[in-house]
């Protein structure tokens, strides 16, 4: 990645702005009534209290953003300074120890270093390890079948610490997301267990991201534009910065400025939808450095492959109709896959081919 291919230059439209806004106003929102780091209180009622100001804050969040930052929020730091640490190890090898446990159609977890978006290659190589091993998702992209097959994790010899690093981290981030869930559950007036159910056999899937100094920045994209096609997301990012979203007050993108020892959570398709539409998902972006290599870690949290994606019904009724059919959540991720390795006559599912 020294030098800049053409098949990494952004269409004129799609290129970054040399001074992009600095976002005011994104939601930082104090975890510490959930994980016992909040100072002592008198009793229930405050707790109770506490909890229902974070349910409001998350809700408007939601709203307005559709992404936050939390702190506070239970994850050990040693935890994650270790998996940041194994991962800049890892990325620190040559492409030959990497390609050991390089993705292919029948191994989708792995390293890899030619992911597009929109058709254009985005300057970054990553490590895709699966939450739930074995994964379970539909063995067919073709409705109507309905086999299953198997996800398995590759996992390297070097660093022999990686494995461990990655599968303490991901337990970690399992039980922010459940928090994170039950929230938002809360924020849309159903009952704190309504995504309980959706945890069981998840898809969820933990990415690193090493985005390498580019020499020319302004023609490239670590990661085109797009919205994250699962329920939540859950972003570690370092110091260098990088990631950009769509402000949805006015349309302008702007850079999201790192909290050091913060989450960023975005809302994905799959919430936009069980919400139908009270909450969207956000449109997001990252620029690359021309002196810094940037690393991220994002969390990917994905109901099972059986799930049928639709409005609920709670949050449905004659006056607010469902905005989307329902459809097959195992389909949509095994085609997403599937094309990361060849073109498919289809093309990538999004929410808006079940918008009624």
């Amino acid at each position: 990645m020294g030098e800049v291919d053409p098949v990494f230059i952004q269409n004129v439209k799609h290129r970054p702005k040399l001074a992009a806004i600095q976002a005011e106003g994104i939601p930082l929102i104090d975890l510490s009534a959930l994980t016992g780091d909040a100072p002592p209180s008198d009793g229930a009622v405050a707790d109770s209290a506490a909890i229902e100001g974070l349910v409001v804050e998350i809700g408007e969040a939601c709203r307005k953003w559709g992404l936050f930052a939390v702190v506070n929020h239970g994850v050990a730091a040693e935890k994650r300074g270790r998996i940041e640490r194994e991962a800049r190890e890892f990325f620190g090898q040559g492409p030959e120890e990497k390609k050991k446990v390089r993705t292919d159609e029948k191994r989708p977890f792995g390293y890899h270093e030619t992911e597009h978006s929109k058709n254009v290659r985005d300057w970054k190589e990553v490590f895709d390890f699966t939450m739930q091993e074995p994964t379970i998702v539909p063995s067919s992209l073709e409705d109507g079948e309905e086999g299953v097959t198997q996800w398995t994790n590759q996992w390297p010899e070097h660093p022999p610490g990686l494995r461990e690093a990655c599968e303490e981290y991901a337990r970690e981030l399992e039980k922010l997301a459940n928090k994170l869930m039950r929230l938002i559950a809360q924020s849309l007036g159903l009952p704190t267990d309504r995504f309980d159910e959706f945890l069981k056999d998840q898809t969820s899937l933990v990415r690193l991201n090493h985005y390498p100094s580019c020499p020319l920045p302004h023609l490239v994209l670590g990661v085109g534009c797009h919205k994250d096609s699962e329920a939540l997301t859950i972003l570690a990012q370092d110091d260098v910065g990088g990631l950009e979203v769509k402000r949805k007050s006015d349309g302008e993108w702007v850079q999201v400025k790192p909290v050091p020892n913060a989450f960023i959570i975005n809302i994905g398709d799959i919430i936009q939808v069980w919400s139908n539409d009270r909450y969207e998902s956000v449109e997001h972006t990252v620029v690359v450095n021309s002196e810094k290599e940037r690393f991220s870690i994002p969390f990917f949290f994905a109901p099972p492959h059986y799930t049928m994606v639709q409005p609920l019904k709670e949050l449905t009724d004659k006056h607010n109709p469902p905005k989307y059919r329902p459809f097959n959540w195992g389909k949509c991720l095994v085609i997403r896959k599937a094309s990361n390795f060849k073109k498919l006559d289809a093309e990538n599912l999004q929410i808006n081919h079940f918008k009624l």
